[in-house]
């Protein structure tokens, strides 16, 4: 199953793209190497962080959601052997 959230994008206006997990942490990556090498300027900085912010709680809520899914699948299997 592909995980996709639709992020509306404040710093960003009148966009709203929809986005999975891989491309959330690519923005993300892309996010953090700006910000160790000094590509932005500090007017940005607040709200670079604040996307980050935003994309590591997708990222966490996707996590979580793919575990739980695969933890119900395996129970599932468990139980059918057990019936089988």
């Amino acid at each position: 199953m592909i995980f996709t959230i639709f992020i509306h994008q404040n710093s960003y206006p009148s966009n709203s793209t929809i986005m999975n997990y891989t491309q959330a942490i690519e923005e993300l990556e892309t996010i953090v190497q700006e910000i160790e090498n000094a590509e932005i300027s500090v007017d940005e900085l607040s709200e670079k962080v604040k996307r980050a912010s935003e994309l590591i709680r997708f990222c966490r809520k996707t996590l979580n959601a793919t575990e739980t899914e695969v933890d119900n699948i395996l129970k599932d299997l468990k139980e059918g052997e057990k019936k089988g």
